[in-house]
């Protein structure tokens, strides 16, 4: 057995090759590809070899980032992709510059005289796989989709960002597509990026409850959706902290989807929290007016809007404290003839069901979530998706048959494991 590791000292690369390496690999169909065989070993024909001490940089186009050291392993054999692979005893990433748009994404993983365990997030912290188990010398494929995207609105002007987002949430507007690679011992032996404009997007806006979080232990359903659907359907979370209606309008974000919006893609909307502190006397008026808006605009570029109400907060399990927003949704998509997901009644049948003693252990704060509470909103959503009867519902992830929200998965069990950055600040809005 080979091994080869570093703290990412990086030896010099010849850059002029190394861009070239990277070069989109097109067939007839003009979509652009990546491949990259990880490990010591010789490199699979046609496959860009990924060493640890890769690291990423602007010129090269791809590599590791530099938080995590990563060890190769070469076990040997003729299989040159199956036989060395890239591991950590921490999560690490991987990021390659793409343009703006969907991928599909297949991780091979392994190891080829080990086990390995490997969970995925892209970009954000956005759940992609799920606690992958590959037994003594077993490899296996996943494919996923994973939306990239910039601030920039064709045909001019951008969306005004956050401080948060020009920082700790930049993941989510540079021009990198990153995967994290998490779990107890995660064996990466290739990674292949091919663009994929022809699948369905599901957009999705809304405000801290839905948006990706960027640190441990704050987490939103957002962020665990795209765990629950196949390759053929990506999503694309705008969702932001401390976000009503109004101020998402003012940010651009409803123009930046509707941007990038094609037919047959969806817009999943879920506003209240912020919305209900304006204290202008005519605040629910606006509020109905805005989210017509929304709506008229996904069906103008041949979308399906979808309405979610706005899952209650921890003392709502007792005493609804959202007024009258969360009805007014359900009045508009009865008018509009809009599919709607309750998620309000469902997170009050979720928390009922948590009771009093593990309540707690599904919060963050009075409002947010961690990675479990998250999870659980998640699996609503895609209930709701099944339960309007939504084509989307064809997409779903192998595995998910139903969900009740009073029979709650078991916290004792769960096991997402968490990214490495972490903080205790509280996420904007309430």
């Amino acid at each position: 057995m080979k091994t080869s590791g570093s703290r990412f000292a990086c030896r010099p690369l010849l850059i002029a090759a190394a861009v070239l390496a990277v070069l989109p690999r097109t067939s007839a169909d003009d979509r652009m590809r990546w491949k990259f065989d990880f490990g010591p070993g010789d490199a699979a024909p046609g496959y860009t070899q990924v060493l640890p001490n890769h690291v990423y940089t602007p010129e090269s186009g791809f590599g590791f980032e530099p938080e995590t050291p990563v060890t190769g392993v070469d076990r040997g054999g003729t299989n040159a992709l199956q036989r060395d692979f890239c591991t950590s005893g921490a999560p690490f990433y991987f990021s390659v510059d793409v343009p703006e748009g969907n991928y599909r994404v297949t991780v091979v993983l392994g190891d080829s005289k080990g086990q390995s365990t490997n969970t995925i997030k892209a970009e954000l912290r956005r759940l992609m796989l799920e606690n992958v188990r590959t037994g003594n010398g077993e490899i296996v494929s996943r494919t996923f989709a994973v939306n990239v995207r910039t601030a920039a609105i064709p045909g001019g002007g951008e969306v005004k960002l956050k401080e948060r987002e020009r920082t700790t949430e930049m993941r989510n507007w540079d021009r990198k597509l990153t995967l994290e690679f998490n779990g107890t011992r995660p064996c990466v032996c290739a990674v292949e990026i091919e663009s994929a404009p022809e699948i369905p997007t599901v957009f999705v806006l809304g405000d801290s409850t839905v948006c990706d979080q960027p640190l441990e232990p704050w987490n939103s359903w957002g962020q665990m959706l795209p765990r629950f659907f196949g390759p053929d359907v990506a999503i694309a979370n705008h969702a932001q902290s401390g976000e009503s209606l109004k101020s998402s309008l003012g940010a651009h974000r409803l123009d930046k989807v509707l941007s990038a919006m094609k037919s047959g893609d969806y817009l999943f909307v879920q506003y209240g929290h912020n919305d209900m502190k304006d204290k202008a006397t005519n605040a629910l008026a606006v509020y109905e007016t805005n989210l017509k808006r929304f709506v008229d605009g996904a069906r103008q570029k041949g979308g399906m809007p979808v309405l979610v109400t706005s899952m209650e907060r921890k003392a709502g399990r007792d005493q609804p404290t959202l007024g009258d927003y969360p009805d007014t949704v359900r009045r508009i998509a009865k008018e509009e003839n809009v599919p709607l997901i309750d998620l309000n009644v469902m997170s009050v049948q979720l928390y009922r069901a948590l009771g009093s003693e593990r309540i707690d252990r599904a919060f963050q704060d009075g409002t947010h979530h961690n990675n479990y509470g998250s999870y659980e909103l998640a699996k609503c959503v895609v209930q709701g998706i099944k339960a309007s009867h939504l084509v989307l519902a064809n997409h779903l992830a192998s595995g998910f048959s139903s969900f009740d929200p009073s029979k709650p998965d078991s916290i004792e069990t769960f096991d997402i494991p968490p990214s490495p950055e972490s903080s205790q600040a509280k996420p904007l809005g309430n």
